[in-house]
């Protein structure tokens, strides 16, 4: 194995999370300002120009179940690093009739700002790896970024060709969400990331549901109430799920939750280039009885957490992102997960301490809720309702939150839509002046140190 075993590059002093963040606080402070690492930069991008995955520093790809393995032995070589997750070999074709492979954006970025390696995990060509070794490598790196895919996530068939299926992905995502534990690394879902994701949060509660359901009574020490209470929530559940109506231009495109179009449809309106960025709101009309109480719950969690993407938009003027997408989430579905996880919640609040010994001791590793943060527009109209979420989680213990964060959009991506290594890597006052990589890297510095 020809894998370096450490994470750093351009400075041999910078392999730890303290410089780590400490770079990307300083990127992050102004627009103006060099790099603290600007000499060794231009010297790497003289030296390394035109370099990608296979080529060092960009070497570590993973393409068997051994390198896994090597990785599980050497984790110095990933600890600092970010792991990047490709559902399919592109993200789709650029005006320039390229294949757009977006992740190697994010390495380049990760490198040129934060000095870290990414380790990349093609799971379209690798198929399925084995799952408890990939959780541990992506429970103790720095963190996970679940990139973009020509494929849409509302077709099974869409996948075909490849070495892994929509399924065996939704699985992927599913243990990823379930696994952001006490200093676990935080996840950033991109594109068709952030609909696997949509999908694996409606998933996940259906799944919670059937497990209340079949094993409560194996749960020894629970009263009459806490059995009552988690039996009545759902039920709740289950109802507002089967019956919610998801719809476009006054139009129904599903209904219920059993629909392959309930987390993720086709937008009205395909949307590729600049967009601007807006916060989420929504008037409360709707045909679903049930869609008041699903909006008023997420009043009351966007009330609950600050969130650093609408400070972002509050805060900048014009905020402009690229997107690269025809396929959306559905704001009722998302509505829906929010008020889903939170009725859980409170349900399971009372009996934490029992659950947690029994067989439905996952159920506490659910997200406490997901918010909405933003809508596009553009000009002056709005295009897609959920352009970026910010799932949180809550330690019932101490309080503690911890997040993730999942984009519509592609903030890794100039408005031109091209690698860097093709179009010509951008110097580090461009990246500064970029709203969407300012995000991309205030997201991940406010999640590495939850």
């Amino acid at each position: 194995m020809s894998w370096r075993t450490n994470t750093s590059w351009l400075n041999t002093n910078t392999d730890n999370i303290a410089t780590i963040q400490s770079l990307i606080g300083h990127f992050l402070q102004d627009r103006l300002s060099k790099s603290l690492l600007d000499e060794q930069i231009k010297q790497f991008q003289q030296d390394k120009r035109g370099a990608s995955w296979g080529e060092t520093p960009y070497e570590k790809v993973v393409e068997s179940e051994a390198d896994l393995d090597w990785l599980i032995n050497n984790p110095s070589a990933y600890k600092n690093a970010v792991c990047i997750i490709e559902p399919a070999s592109n993200v789709g074709q650029n005006s320039a009739k390229e294949d757009v492979r977006a992740s190697s954006n994010i390495a380049y970025l990760c490198r040129i700002i934060a000095d870290c390696d990414s380790v990349l995990f093609p799971l379209w060509k690798l198929g399925q790896l084995d799952q408890k070794k990939l959780s541990h490598i992506f429970e103790t790196c720095l963190a996970v970024f679940v990139e973009g895919g020509y494929p849409t996530a509302k077709d099974p068939a869409s996948f075909e060709g490849q070495s892994i299926s929509l399924k065996e992905l939704q699985f992927v995502i599913e243990n990823l969400l379930t696994a952001r534990s006490h200093k676990s690394a935080p996840h950033v879902f991109i594109c068709i990331g952030h609909q696997l994701s949509a999908q694996a949060h409606v998933n996940l509660i259906k799944k919670g549901v059937a497990a209340i359901r079949s094993e409560l009574s194996t749960v020894c020490g629970l009263s009459q109430f806490q059995r009552e209470l988690l039996s009545s929530c759902v039920g709740e559940i289950e109802a507002v799920g089967s019956n919610l109506e998801i719809h476009k231009n006054g139009e129904a495109v599903a209904r219920g939750w059993d629909d392959d179009c309930f987390a993720v449809a086709l937008n009205e309106v395909p949307e590729v280039g600049h967009c601007e960025l807006h916060h989420y709101e929504h008037d409360g009309t709707h045909p679903s009885a049930d869609f008041k109480d699903l909006l008023a719950e997420h009043v009351e969690t966007s009330d609950a957490y600050d969130g650093i993407v609408e400070q972002s938009i509050s805060y900048e003027k014009d905020l402009n992102i690229v997107m690269f997408h025809s396929d959306e989430v559905n704001e009722e579905a998302i509505l829906f997960a929010n008020w889903a996880y939170s009725q859980l919640h409170r349900a399971l609040h009372p009996s934490r301490h029992l659950i947690g010994l029994s067989s439905l001791s996952w159920l506490l590793s659910l997200p406490r809720s997901i918010e909405i943060l933003c809508s596009t527009f553009a000009e002056g109209k709005k295009c897609t309702e959920v352009a970026a979420t910010c799932i949180t989680y809550v330690d019932r213990e101490t309080k503690e939150l911890r997040r993730s964060f999942s984009f519509q959009f592609h903030p890794e991506l100039l408005s031109d839509l091209r690698e860097f290594h093709l179009s010509g890597e951008p110097d580090f006052a461009k990246l500064k002046s970029d709203d969407g990589i300012r995000m991309l890297m205030r997201v991940l510095y406010e999640s590495i140190i939850d």
